[in-house]
């Protein structure tokens, strides 16, 4: 069968990691029961967006990878018969964590992870003080219910990941995410900030015939004080044309359960053949940082 319902759990998170953890587990055991079979959680679920600043103690939160928080939803994965991506802070070893994704197929098994590869470090998202780059390169991993890549937030707006990922394989590229509007630039600026991270996503579900999720989280968080950030919701699913098949809303805590053909991605490939057309012969210059 080439149908599969895709789910993804978009929420708000509070101070209390156990809290945001068990309510993570209560939103997938939802969309399982309402029909999901593959099902993506937001970015960094367990806990407020911390990169917000530089605090040491934010340390704390990270754990091992495998370890409890994919222990807990590997039961959930083999109890429901679903594939699970869940966004993690990965406790590598000491002074040295990552921005990690764990990829758990429906019977339970854990079948690996995506460490974050592009870091950012801009105004209220530090990234850089707390995670090292990705070193496992971009992957697809063939689960029950299809063959999945994974990227994570600021990945999203490189091409170049997208491409590598969907040159594997990857029939859907999920996207966990937390990103949001400043404040005091939402007015002047928040429209074309949206507009910019919806459009580049539907420009990879087109350029190489996929589908694209991206799931991000809902609320204002200000762990610190401050003005803090609007996160703008909006997860959404995107067919292998580009074109939004459902997007949530902007401020609620809500599953997106999307039904997708994976015969449309073989379809698509086959009429706009962007993959049979690439002139791998002339790219040698893009692993340059610049051509001066």
């Amino acid at each position: 069968m080439s149908k599969v319902t895709l789910g993804l759990i978009q929420t708000a998170v509070g101070a209390d990691p156990k809290a945001n953890l068990d309510k993570a587990i209560v939103k997938t055991i939802e969309a399982a029961k309402a029909g999901a079979q593959i099902i993506c959680l937001q970015e960094l679920f367990r806990s407020y967006y911390f990169c917000q600043v530089e605090d040491h103690r934010y340390f704390a939160l990270a754990e091992e990878i495998p370890g409890p928080g994919t222990d807990a939803f590997r039961k959930v994965a083999s109890d429901h018969g679903v594939v699970i991506v869940a966004s993690l802070f990965e406790r590598r070893a000491a002074g040295l964590y990552h921005n990690t994704a764990a990829i758990i197929d429906a019977d339970g098994r854990y079948l690996g992870k995506y460490r974050k590869m592009h870091i950012p470090d801009d105004p209220l998202f530090h990234e850089k003080f707390y995670f090292t780059p990705g070193d496992l390169g971009f992957k697809a991993w063939r689960t029950r219910h299809g063959k999945i890549g994974v990227c994570v937030c600021w990945d999203q707006w490189y091409p170049e990941a997208a491409r590598l990922t969907a040159l594997q394989g990857a029939e859907i590229l999920f996207y966990p995410t937390a990103i949001g509007w400043h404040p005091s630039e939402k007015a002047e600026f928040g429209g074309r900030q949206h507009s910019s991270w919806e459009t580049i996503q539907r420009g990879h579900a087109i350029a190489n015939g996929c589908y694209v999720a991206a799931v991000n989280r809902v609320g204002h968080e200000a762990p610190d004080g401050g003005a803090g950030l609007e996160f703008w919701g909006q997860s959404f699913v995107a067919d292998p044309s580009g074109q939004i098949l459902k997007r949530a809303s902007v401020d609620k805590e809500e599953n997106v359960l999307v039904e997708v053909d994976l015969a449309a991605v073989d379809t698509q490939r086959t009429h706009w053949p962007f993959l049979r057309d690439r002139r791998i012969d002339a790219y040698e210059e893009i692993t340059k940082r610049y051509l001066d």
